[in-house]
């Protein structure tokens, strides 16, 4: 006896006679059995995949990651809005600056430019002036200008300090000068107060680092000779190429130029020095006017040797006058130099403190003096025999003995 199929007997029409008791060929009935076989099981691959779907689809997506939803950033901070206005401000003022030098070619005598370093600088004022750093510019034959607006220009060297590290050069730009960057002073900085140091170190341009004022009235020495006072100490991050770039405080205000690193490796480590504004905004002035700075004199003969040796013989702290300038200030206010007796010489005054700050060293007394200008009036602590004398001397130009 023939076995009936009980397994899904609706899936095979083997088992119906109806399609064979249709009027149609047998061909034709052979097709339709086909056809309704195929009708069917889509139906039910479509039932299994609509039950299946959430599982198939977490097989499929199971090595992707959805898109996360963005969460509302929300005000800035007081001191985030800040810092951001603070650098929207300043960084059109701040210029990118290349130099070049020339070169020789020994065999076809051929002159030749190669870049010879990168530095950074910052608008003083409307007429084109750009200030930096001397050692920015040092060495070069050329220097060009970029803006933040990409716009390129040759500059021309106006003038130079090499003991102060500062220099200015000059641009035209026609239209749409960068605003100079707002002068604030450095007599009245505090230690822990928020700095900011924009610049192009290792000629990543407009590049901004906060910190704060570390230490004041640091000293390094200058590529001059001699040494540069009273300056910044930041933690800020400064690096090759942000030399000449201004350092602002939290008002937005320069009150300082960075200038150096102290770092064995060349790149920051936290300790960075800024020429203090005030310093700036004396000599600048002065390197556009004549090109050169000239540092207000008392009238008054030093030297190192004579006073290290005159300090020892007589035990004595102090700068010892040698002589003094006629029509000086010094002669008017009194002073006296080394005097000359039956051969023998006798020690005049010797000055020991300039507006109360000690100078021990004829360098210390330059440096003091060098944070005045001419035509201003300093008091003088001297040691006169064995007595403190104090006298006010006005300061003056070298040109006027000249």
């Amino acid at each position: 006896m023939k076995a009936r199929r009980y397994v899904w007997p609706f899936l095979f029409l083997d088992n119906f006679d109806i399609i064979s008791h249709l009027s149609l060929p047998p061909l034709h009935q052979v097709m339709l059995k086909h056809l309704l076989n195929i009708t069917i099981w889509t139906i039910v691959l479509l039932v299994v995949l609509f039950i299946g779907k959430p599982y198939i689809k977490g097989w499929l997506l199971e090595n992707e990651a959805p898109t996360r939803t963005i969460t509302e950033r929300g005000d800035y901070l007081s001191d985030e809005r800040n810092t951001i206005n603070i650098f929207q401000r300043t960084s059109p003022s701040v210029v990118f600056i290349s130099t070049t030098d020339k070169r020789i070619n020994p065999w076809n005598r051929t002159v030749s430019e190669i870049p010879s370093g990168t530095g950074s600088g910052f608008i003083w004022d409307n007429k084109g002036h750009v200030v930096t750093n001397f050692h920015v510019i040092k060495n070069s034959s050329s220097a060009t200008v970029r803006l933040s607006d990409q716009r390129t220009y040759p500059a021309t060297l106006v003038g130079a300090s090499p003991r102060h590290d500062l220099a200015v050069l000059k641009i035209n730009i026609p239209i749409d000068r960068p605003a100079p960057v707002p002068i604030g002073s450095s007599k009245d900085l505090l230690v822990g107060q928020k700095v900011y140091a924009i610049g192009n170190p290792f000629g990543l341009d407009y590049t901004l680092t906060t910190g704060i004022i570390s230490a004041l009235g640091r000293s390094i020495d200058s590529d001059a000779g001699g040494r540069i006072e009273n300056l910044v100490q930041t933690d800020a991050a400064i690096n090759p190429g942000n030399s000449g770039g201004p350092l602002i405080d939290s008002a937005g205000r320069l009150i300082g130029i960075n200038t150096a690193i102290f770092s064995p490796s060349g790149s920051s480590s936290g300790i960075g020095f800024a020429i203090p504004v005030d310093n700036v905004n004396r000599v600048i002035p002065q390197l556009i006017a004549s090109g050169r700075y000239t540092r207000p004199i008392l009238g008054v003969q030093l030297d190192e040797r004579y006073n290290n040796a005159l300090k020892s013989r007589y035990n004595i702290n102090g700068v010892v006058v040698l002589a003094v300038t006629n029509n000086s200030g010094a002669e008017r206010a009194g002073l006296i130099g080394i005097k000359s007796q039956d051969n023998r010489g006798s020690l005049g005054d010797i000055i020991q403190k300039i507006n109360g700050r000690q100078v021990n060293t004829v360098e210390d007394f330059f440096d003091v003096l060098d944070e005045y200008n001419v035509g201003d009036e300093v008091e003088l602590t001297l040691l006169r025999g064995n007595a403190e004398v104090k006298v006010k001397v006005p300061l003056t130009s070298p040109d006027n003995y000249r």
